[in-house]
């Protein structure tokens, strides 16, 4: 069994919009567009989150390379971040699949007053 499964579908993979990326659960903000890069993977991929706590981290069993991801405020479960795997020498790279939604660049503070 893979790591991840892709079953296709993944809608921010090529998505390079200005904005930012919330939890599809409770809208906490996680990602900033400016923090996405392009991958290899299906998944959309970024070297950092918007603020310290927007994520919470624990060990992949049997993974050392990999951590699990949780939304840092509702406990949503989002992705993986894989160690030392980011575009520059010892960065990461956080992947998610369909634990996002995008909020355009203009928008964040309706999609913050909606929850």
């Amino acid at each position: 069994m893979s790591f991840c499964s892709f079953f296709g579908g993944e809608v921010f993979q090529n998505h390079f919009e200005p904005g930012v990326y919330v939890c599809a659960k409770c809208s906490y903000e996680l990602f900033s567009s400016h923090s996405k890069y392009a991958h290899s993977s299906p998944w959309p991929a970024f070297t950092e989150t918007i603020h310290p706590d927007s994520v919470t981290k624990c060990p992949e069993k049997n993974r050392p390379e990999a951590l699990k991801v949780s939304c840092g405020k509702c406990g949503n479960g989002l992705g993986h971040e894989f160690l030392n795997d980011g575009p520059k020498r010892g960065q990461s790279r956080f992947i998610f699949s369909s634990s996002l939604k995008f909020v355009p660049k203009g928008k964040e503070a309706a999609a913050s007053q909606g929850h």
